[in-house]
């Protein structure tokens, strides 16, 4: 089996989503969540002149939001992969035998022999030692390395679509707004949980029901709360 080949199959697996799969399906919840919500809790409350605006200006600062917050953490943790790059990389100027035997003990407590590990240890070395500990010592891999930007751009998009959905619940009529959002955010939490099942190869149902519950969840707090701030006039 050629390199090519076996780059091919590795495809087919989903670790290589995992960054930009997850902050796509936090921020399409949180845009569907957070935007019905807000618009739920003004029309709890009374407020529905203003419920469109609220859903818009929403939209735009949670979108931001998500981008800079998703930025911020995963740079962090660039940061933290970075860093520990470089010590790797001065250990093994200063203690290569060291490094070596530590590696020699990583692949023995993974079932090779003494003398087996040594050679795989030492082929590595003759490769690539950095990438070889990198890899094997530390588990970084550049199939999972932290991609901020990626993660930022895939959160903010996420967020904006998952937010238009029940826009435009409330844009379609104004005397049966309420109603008309929760409908549409529904649609968008069973949408969102079949389009994660289906990118992450998770089982559909269970997806779905996971992502619909905790939505709907939060949805019923907020318009409670908004429920009870109206009941005081405030």
């Amino acid at each position: 089996m050629g390199l090519e080949e076996v780059q091919m199959r590795n495809l087919d697996h989903r670790a290589n989503r995992a960054g930009w799969l997850r902050a796509a399906v936090l921020g399409a919840n949180d845009g569907l969540v957070s935007t019905s919500s807000l618009m739920i809790g003004i029309a709890a409350a009374n407020k529905s002149d203003f419920l469109v605006t609220a859903g818009l200006a929403g939209i735009v600062a949670g979108a931001m939001s998500m981008a800079v917050g998703e930025y911020v953490s995963v740079k962090s943790q660039n940061d933290i992969e970075a860093a520990d790059r470089e010590i790797e990389i001065n250990q093994l100027a200063t203690d290569p035998a060291g490094e070596f035997d530590e590696l020699v003990h990583i692949y023995m407590n993974r079932g090779l022999s003494e003398n087996l590990a040594k050679e795989v240890v030492t082929a590595m070395h003759n490769q690539n030692a950095l990438e070889a500990h990198l890899r094997d010592e530390l588990g970084h891999f550049d199939h999972t390395r932290a991609r901020p930007v990626q993660a930022a751009v895939a959160s903010a998009i996420a967020f904006t679509a998952g937010g238009v959905v029940p826009l435009i619940g409330a844009l379609i009529s104004s005397s049966n707004q309420v109603n008309l959002i929760l409908v549409f955010t529904a649609l968008g939490l069973l949408g969102a949980g079949f389009i994660s099942a289906k990118i992450a190869a998770s089982p559909i149902p269970k997806t779905i029901v996971r992502i619909f519950m905790c939505g709907a969840l939060g949805v019923t707090i907020t318009a409670g709360i908004g429920w009870l701030v109206g009941l005081t006039g405030i």
